[in-house]
């Protein structure tokens, strides 16, 4: 079976599907659907736009577009009209099924056209598979009924990043600031999902901060550190997993420049974050579950909703039937009236 032709995309249909992935109102999957890319594109061109948005704004004078050569464009028209036959007859060859997913949704060429040159009928072209409705799926949860597919990995790891020893093994935590631990993970949605990264302080189990991605980059979390450690101030040490996100240079950068202790999980070993990891299954069972948002910022609404209550209103038993804002703030007014 021929595989998918290449694609061309540019710069301008770049920039769209990276300016809709930074305004987050659609997860990646939906952006895949819309624009016809591979989520990890969406993902990757985004990151290219944040990295490389400043170079928009530097000075510098147009160049001159060189002369045309009309002998070389009559000699390239010629190729195309050989490869174009040559494209047609082969598609004729394959199965209609094949060709139908040649068809390119975000190309200047018309549906209609392309169809054509497929030799494939439109109706089969525009008739597309429609959303499960909701109904089902809340059937589908409260049965535990899920697809068999390969669920989105949220720690990833980079070759070539330097890895950090674990520091917490052993260690007696006992004062809030002490020590900060950050973690990815994603949140289903009814049409794919989003990532979720916090910032909660171990020893309170406050969630300092937490923000939503449509994307798995390092900026997004860069934002929540930035935004806890503005709040609450830098912790002694910050506590991670191995993936490519907290290990990358920009952010450990920042946490050497803060004077923050770096801590890593070893390979595989969930126990070390234990701690987060109970987190995310009190946000999963008792909020994303029994919640199916429809848009990320139903998603965003929901999340501030539920950390407002695990830290404001929800006792834990492990800090004495304190909320962890009483067990965090009552640490800190003794540590400063020490």
């Amino acid at each position: 079976m021929p595989g998918r032709p290449r694609r061309n995309h540019t710069p301008v249909f770049k920039s769209k599907v990276a300016l809709a992935a930074i305004k987050g109102d659609k997860t990646a999957t939906e952006l895949s659907q819309q624009f016809d890319v591979h989520p990890n594109q969406i993902t990757q061109w985004k990151t290219q736009l944040l990295d490389r948005g400043g170079i928009v704004f530097e000075g510098g004078a147009q160049k001159e577009s060189p002369p045309i050569d009309l002998k070389a464009l009559h000699a390239k028209i010629g190729e195309l009209m050989l490869d174009n036959d040559f494209f047609k007859r082969c598609a004729q060859q394959s199965r209609p099924a094949e060709r139908k997913t040649m068809i390119d949704r975000t190309h200047r060429l018309s549906i209609t056209r392309q169809a054509e040159a497929l030799v494939i009928a439109r109706s089969t072209v525009y008739a597309l598979p429609g959303p499960i409705p909701e109904r089902d799926l809340q059937l589908m949860r409260r049965m535990d009924i899920e697809a068999l597919q390969r669920k989105p990995r949220s720690t990833r790891k980079h070759p070539q990043h330097r890895l950090y020893p674990y520091l917490l093994r052993g260690l007696p935590i006992d004062r809030p600031n002490q020590v900060w631990a950050m973690e990815l993970t994603y949140i289903p949605m009814a049409r794919g999902f989003v990532y979720l990264v916090a910032v909660p302080d171990w020893y309170s189990r406050k969630v300092l901060s937490w923000r939503v991605s449509i994307t798995m980059d390092v900026h997004f979390c860069l934002e929540a550190l930035e935004e806890a450690i503005a709040l609450y101030g830098p912790p002694e040490i910050m506590n991670t997993d191995q993936g490519s996100q907290f290990t990358s240079q920009v952010f450990t950068d920042l946490l050497k420049e803060r004077g923050i202790r770096i801590s890593m999980d070893g390979k595989g070993s969930w126990r070390d974050n234990v701690f987060i990891e109970r987190l995310w299954r009190s946000v999963t069972y008792e909020e994303v579950y029994l919640h199916a948002c429809d848009a990320v910022s139903d998603s965003r609404t929901g999340l501030a909703r539920y950390f407002d209550l695990y830290n404001r209103r929800r006792p834990h038993s492990s800090l004495n039937r304190k909320t962890p804002d009483q067990d965090y703030f009552s640490q800190q007014s003794l540590t400063l009236a020490a």
